[in-house]
């Protein structure tokens, strides 16, 4: 990895303020409501307009979405930001495949095969969603589905992706940022971080290969140089 020296950024300003609007973006952004009021209060900022709007909604929906109750969080999204399910299909495919995996986690087999037949099937019309179906349908062939190689979408990360991205979704639908400041830096970061790796290797090859050149002539036999 490439080392970089600190040395280099000594003189560099850093200000609070743009310090303390990252800190409070990642705070709104993952609703922490009562942590960004505190932090408002102890920094002396000025109340950002409208940051607080639908924070308790938010919360509550990617709450559900976590726990599994897909249908509670469909139903306040709705509320919250209406017809967003309506245009959005792969997130409104992918909360009622969590309520899906929840009647499989609850052992209610007759059930989620009567919902994936009514509720998850029309997906299939779509070629893009055949292999999410095939891999959910793969699910009821388990008595126990957490034992299945499809396991992973029983797990809780999986519901934190679809939670994270309808939390995405609603904070675009009300124009607020999609991502956090912090996030954003991260990802800037990591691209250029990746671009320098690219070009510190092709620096390297560079120079390995005028080395080997260099050593491929001081190893010609004498007078080799003016043979043709």
């Amino acid at each position: 990895m490439m080392d970089f020296d600190p040395k280099l950024y000594e003189n560099v300003a850093i200000n609070d303020a743009d310090v303390r609007n990252i800190v409070l973006s990642y705070l709104v952004h993952n609703c922490f409501k009562e942590t960004a009021e505190a932090f408002i209060s102890c920094t002396g900022m000025n109340q950002p307009a409208n940051y607080l709007v639908d924070m308790d909604l938010r919360k509550s929906i990617f709450i559900f979405a976590m726990e599994g109750n897909a249908l509670k969080a469909m139903e306040l999204t709705e509320h919250l930001t209406p017809n967003l399910l309506e245009e959005e299909n792969d997130l409104r495919f992918d909360l009622l495949s969590l309520h899906f995996v929840d009647l499989l986690s609850s052992r209610k087999f007759t059930e989620a095969l009567e919902f994936a037949q009514t509720k998850l099937a029309p997906f299939g019309k779509l070629p893009k969603y055949m292999q999410k179906l095939e891999d959910f349908m793969a699910l009821l062939a388990y008595d126990e589905p957490d034992c299945s190689p499809m396991f992973h979408l029983m797990r809780s990360d999986y519901r934190q992706t679809i939670a994270d991205n309808l939390n995405q979704a609603i904070l675009a639908r009300v124009n607020l940022p999609s991502y956090s400041s912090m996030e954003t830096l991260i990802q800037q970061t990591t691209v250029v971080t990746q671009c320098l790796h690219q070009e510190l290797g092709k620096v390297l090859e560079e120079v390995d290969e005028r080395c080997c050149a260099q050593k491929r002539s001081l190893c010609l036999p004498p007078g080799s140089l003016y043979l043709r």
